[in-house]
């Protein structure tokens, strides 16, 4: 079932990624877009790389981190690839 949020673009859909915050319409988590953000690359070029979003969606997508970063947070600490089970050969990239 998908519960909207009270942010534009913004839903969540318990059959998608266990209810994590997606961009509505697709399977695109929040945290996607905070994790490319983070890795320096501005909202307006987020689209290049993901071209099924909008920039509107990813600015949306940032306005919700900015109100719930703990919960976002928790998601990509949750997700992320221990160090030791990436190839050295591009963990460095």
């Amino acid at each position: 079932m998908v519960q909207a949020t009270e942010y534009l673009y913004i839903v969540r859909d318990d059959s998608i990624l266990n209810g994590e915050p997606i961009i509505q319409g697709t399977r695109t988590p929040v945290r996607a877009i905070v994790e490319t953000w983070r890795m320096g690359v501005a909202p307006e070029e987020i689209p290049q790389g993901l071209p099924h979003l909008t920039l509107g969606q990813v600015f949306g997508a940032l306005t919700y981190y900015s109100d719930h970063q703990d919960e976002i947070n928790g998601y990509i600490e949750k997700n992320r690839i221990p160090d030791e089970l990436i190839d050295p050969l591009v963990r460095d990239l």
